[in-house]
């Protein structure tokens, strides 16, 4: 029974400390895209990797800013936005899905 309750605990406090990455993009309508990361629990992003992969090879790489932002030409046809946190906390945005 106490280890059960243990168990519960721990489930219950990792929870409480674990952030899922959360990222938004628009179009400028300038010919540039501008995405925006961070973490459900408010904590910044900066400094977090982030690129874009068109026809599956990297066409942009860079870390986002001290505003937890990026701002990036937009590329041609089809592309993916991805904010790289780590393992687990990736988020893809589909150039489809970019609006102005």
């Amino acid at each position: 029974m106490m280890k059960k309750i243990v168990l519960a605990l721990s489930f219950m406090i990792s929870s409480m400390f674990a952030h899922s990455a959360i990222m938004s993009c628009f179009d400028n309508a300038d010919g540039t895209i501008t995405c925006e990361g961070g973490f459900s629990d408010g904590s910044s992003a900066t400094g977090v990797k982030f690129k874009v992969e068109k026809d599956g090879k990297i066409v942009f790489n860079t870390k986002m800013n001290e505003y937890s932002e990026v701002n990036f030409k937009k590329p041609s046809g089809d592309y993916t936005a991805i904010f790289d946190a780590g393992e687990g906390h990736q988020v893809k945005i589909k150039s489809s899905d970019i609006t102005e």
